[in-house]
């Protein structure tokens, strides 16, 4: 037993192992040559042999006793100051009396949990009440968590963005968002309550848990949404009012259960946006379209309350029949055009004109426009109608040769831009395509939009026609004489003509001739140099000489250098051809000279 002071008191006598330690200790103080391991050794190994029986005997008694592992112990004394508990090892452990202060019915012989915290050198233990209790709790919170039990916990106060709730002598943390499945403005009229409760989430680096009420409402919420949906059946007709608006519908509140109401269920005439049918808490009849009970999903229809509108269409409406609608859809592949209201038919892209050259349904059509159309095919039962324009006039293709022959002239509209050149309708149903550079014999066109605009009138010629894809090739350039036939003569290679420069290039200057401003010519940078040795400038006039002429690529290129040294070399040429006549004329005196002598000396003779 223990004294007052909490001082431990042994229960057992001394290992060996203690006695050979306390026999080092003195064997240290004093000095002798005796050797106590050999005595030990050889004292008497009859009496060594019993003492090893006796200390694993009495080993086998003692519990395996584990660091930070929590025992049960029994009160066997308590003091002002200390508690001294025994757990069954060789010593008794004294834990502070301030460990005990939330539990004061303690007495001598009460069973309690304690937690080993320390095994001293001395074989002491070191026990902790609370920390044992602490361990304890987290155990029930983290079997909680991984079972999904629900536990009660009691609101001790509020804080920033939720509630303090204690569990098992634990504060964790329950937000705002988790206290109700609504909104929750004034969080103080839970303080001090107790409320069911569900562990979420543990952090067990920050000792951090978060806890959640709503989740048990919405498992409710769920459980009766299930029995609810589990009752329903398509067809049923059921009150319910809208609690929610989409882009594509609208979800309605049947009770406890929230369904779909698609747009295209909301009304027999097509609308753009749900608000033209339905407002929020708004309160209608609908019908069941649909129940998905294994996801839980319920689709509602609302124009199915009310007659179909193919039910009040004229039975007298027949293929080949002529109706007028209005466009109320636009797609890749045609456009709807509503007959009457909640009928709608398909006008397919390929049936809006004799054309081949829509690319688009807005080529033909936009939403709203009203047209006259004839019913290609009608299916009642499927409630299926197809229509067509192109139908109601007669195909203009038909002897399209005897208008439109090869060589003849006609005036079209502009009507679209492309990369390669720009379509003009001669007729409705009728267009053909100019290519770029059929458009101009003079001007390098990149993009038609630098020729023409959309919608002008532009008079063309008939080039070639293909029946079969229906594609007329025509041109306007060839509406007049190719003038760079005549410019090969004019502007023949080694003519000069007088220039002024239109704009400077890195790699030379673009240069038009004052006697003909409608075409340019291409002068490179060195042939710019002036006799002076400096460069023409932009905006100067100068002499070109013409040193490449291509009808065909429309490409004349020209020299002012070659000018000046032209001159220079016919200059130097003529001076050595006067060099060389002046050096064979005075050959031909010293030779003469020579012959005169000869003849005088024949003469003499």
């Amino acid at each position: 037993m223990s004294n007052q002071t909490g001082e431990i008191k042994r229960k057992s006598p001394p290992s060996s192992y203690e006695i050979k330690n306390e026999k080092q200790n003195n064997q240290k103080n004093i000095k002798t040559s005796f050797d106590w391991t050999k005595y030990e050794t050889h004292f008497n190994n009859e009496i060594q042999e019993e003492r090893k029986k006796l200390e694993k005997i009495y080993t086998k008694t003692l519990p395996d006793i584990q660091e930070l592992e929590i025992y049960q112990g029994i009160v066997t004394h308590i003091s002002d100051t200390m508690i001294i508990v025994d757990i069954g090892f060789k010593a008794e452990g004294a834990i502070s009396v301030s460990e005990f202060r939330e539990n004061f019915n303690i007495q001598v012989g009460s069973k309690i949990e304690v937690m080993v915290v320390k095994i001293d050198y001395k074989g002491q233990c070191i026990l902790s009440y609370q920390k044992a209790k602490m361990l304890r709790n987290w155990q029930r919170i983290n079997q909680a968590y991984e079972k999904s039990e629900v536990i009660l916990g009691y609101v001790a106060a509020r804080t920033k963005g939720g509630l303090i709730v204690e569990i098992f002598d634990i504060e964790c943390f329950l937000p705002g968002s988790h206290i109700n499945v609504k909104p929750v403005r004034d969080y103080d009229t839970y303080v001090g309550k107790t409320m069911e409760i569900k562990v979420v989430k543990i952090n067990k680096k920050t000792k951090n848990v978060v806890v959640s009420h709503k989740v048990l409402i919405e498992r409710d919420i769920e459980e009766q949404r299930k029995e609810m949906i589990s009752k329903l059946d398509k067809g049923q007709v059921l009150e319910g009012k809208i609690k929610n608006i989409l882009p594509y519908g609208a979800f309605v509140d049947l009770g406890g259960v929230d369904a779909l109401l698609h747009i295209t269920d909301m009304s027999w005439p097509h609308i753009n946006h749900p608000t033209e049918i339905v407002q929020l808490e708004q309160e209608l009849k609908f019908v069941v379209l649909g129940v998905d009970k294994e996801k839980n999903r319920v689709q509602l229809g609302l124009k199915q309350l009310q007659p179909h509108p193919w039910n009040s269409l004229d039975k007298n409406l027949k293929i080949g029949s002529k109706v007028k609608g209005k466009v109320s859809v636009l797609a890749d592949y045609g456009a709807f055009v509503e007959i009457i209201p909640g009928v709608e038919a398909l006008l397919h892209i390929s049936e809006m004109s004799w054309s081949t050259d829509l690319s688009s349904t807005q080529d033909f059509v936009q939403i709203g426009d009203e047209l006259e159309t004839v019913i290609l095919t009608i299916d009642r039962q499927e409630r299926k109608m197809s229509l067509s324009v192109k139908q109601l006039t007669q195909d203009p293709w038909i002897n399209i040769q005897e208008k439109y022959s090869i060589g003849s002239e006609h005036i079209g509209i502009v009507k679209k831009f492309t990369n390669f050149g720009v379509f003009v309708e001669l007729e409705q149903g009728i267009s053909g395509i100019i290519y770029t550079n059929d458009l101009s014999w003079i001007k390098k066109i990149k993009h038609p939009s630098e020729f023409c605009n959309i919608n002008d009138k532009l008079k063309v010629i008939v080039l070639s026609i293909e029946i079969q894809t229906r594609r007329f090739n025509l041109g306007h350039k060839q509406l007049t004489e190719n003038p760079w036939e005549k410019y090969e003569k004019i502007y023949s290679v080694g003519s000069i003509h007088n220039g002024i420069i239109l704009n400077l290039f890195e790699k030379g200057a673009s240069v038009k001739f004052t006697e003909n401003q409608t075409i340019e010519a291409f002068a490179p940078l060195r042939f710019l140099e002036k006799k002076n040795g400096s460069t023409i400038k932009k905006g100067e006039k100068a002499d070109f000489k013409i040193i490449e002429f291509n009808k065909e690529t429309k490409k004349i290129v020209i020299s002012h250098t070659s000018i000046y040294r032209d001159k220079d070399k016919k200059k130097e040429q003529r001076v050595k051809k006067n060099r060389k006549f002046e050096r064979s004329t005075l050959g031909d005196i010293a030779g003469l000279a020579k012959l005169k002598e000869k003849i005088e000396k024949e003469k003499n003779k």
